[in-house]
């Protein structure tokens, strides 16, 4: 113990502070001709590199998706190397990694919800990419593949993004009545996830301006203003993502933004000659071999499928909406649009179904 104890302190006093990676110190080492200066140098001469795409890999929901991953040795070297590689996904609020893949040789295993649709791809030498397929819209997000050969242990970041869309939802209660947890199951409730706030700014660089303050997957709220003006943040600030940062999960309350995906179904419209109830809606989905369409249904089949449609009909939260491309008279404002009769506790409409291919 005071041998240790002399060690320590004569490294504190003598300034000098190496870098520790996974408890091994080995990227520097002291030269031996004692004049108290540094080589750098690497674990046995060899240098292990990893990279991955630099641009954004695109995707949809329902869609197999590779996640590109090669590694090699700065000098080249030949030998046998006995590698590990791990593939992790990176939490939007910085907590820690979810665990997708661990390889051995072309042995490997998944974990959670990637189980069954993760695999390793390798059709070249000293690749370690991943294949996900069927992917789900929470799959949206930063990977980081890790290759580990012995002491050595780097690692490279490729971001998989979802083409989707970004719609703000409050429930029928009204306004700023969700805490974050209510949030999240709201969103799952409507066909989406709660968005990313990659996701809300693609979502307002592509001209989505909204005054009201909603969560996101990182527990902080934000809206996005394309036109600033007095109730939002001012007319003096310039257009943006307005910030309320972190809030309390649980006791703090706003509006949500959810993310939907492209859809592997089709949305259709059905009326009726005196038009339906609620209830009346989902049985006559039903009958058509179908569901009534949840609220992320309809926006997804408005940007991606085309959905234009100047009549109003039935969502499975209770709510009554349509989807205008192209605007006209009778139809709301001179923008596309979804538009929203809000949640009507009387009054019949037609229905807006979706069935899965």
């Amino acid at each position: 113990l005071p041998l240790l104890l002399e060690a320590t302190l004569l490294r504190l006093a003598s300034g000098s502070y190496h870098p520790f990676y996974n408890g091994f110190y080995y990227n520097h080492v002291m030269n031996d001709k004692g004049n108290g200066h540094e080589k750098v140098v690497d674990f046995n001469g060899v240098r292990l590199v990893v990279e991955t795409s630099k641009d954004p890999i695109y995707s949809t929901s329902g869609a197999n998706v590779t996640l590109p991953c090669h590694y090699h040795y700065e000098p080249d070297s030949q030998g046998k190397h006995k590698i590990r590689i791990k593939w992790s996904k990176l939490r939007d609020d910085y907590t820690k990694e979810q665990d997708v893949l661990v390889a051995i040789g072309k042995t490997y295993v998944a974990f959670g919800d990637f189980r069954g649709r993760a695999h390793l791809h390798q059709t070249s030498r000293r690749e370690a990419s991943l294949l996900v397929s069927d992917v789900r819209l929470q799959d949206d997000g930063k990977y980081r593949c890790e290759v580990i050969d012995g002491l050595e242990d780097e690692s490279d970041v490729v971001d998989l993004q979802l083409q989707g869309i970004v719609f703000p939802y409050q429930p029928s209660r009204g306004q700023y009545s969700l805490n974050f947890h209510e949030a999240e199951r709201v969103c799952q409730e409507q066909g989406a996830i709660i968005a990313t706030f990659n996701q809300l700014f693609q979502a307002w660089s592509e001209g989505l301006d909204w005054c009201n303050a909603g969560w996101l997957a990182d527990g902080t709220v934000q809206y996005p203003i394309r036109l600033p003006r007095k109730p939002c943040g001012g007319v003096h600030l310039a257009p943006g993502i307005r910030s309320y940062g972190p809030r309390h999960r649980h006791l703090h309350r706003f509006d949500v933004f959810c993310f939907s995906s492209a859809l592997r179904g089709e949305v259709f419209y059905l009326e009726h000659p005196a038009r339906m109830t609620l209830e009346e809606a989902k049985q006559a989905c039903q009958d058509a071999g179908a569901e009534i369409a949840r609220v992320g249904h309809l926006y997804s089949a408005w940007k991606f499928l085309g959905l234009d449609r100047c009549d109003a009909g039935w969502l499975a939260d209770g709510s009554v909406r349509y989807p205008i491309i192209k605007p006209r008279a009778n139809c709301g404002p001179a923008e596309p649009g979804v538009r929203s009769f809000g949640f009507p506790s009387k009054g019949r409409f037609g229905v807006f179904c979706y069935k899965e291919r």
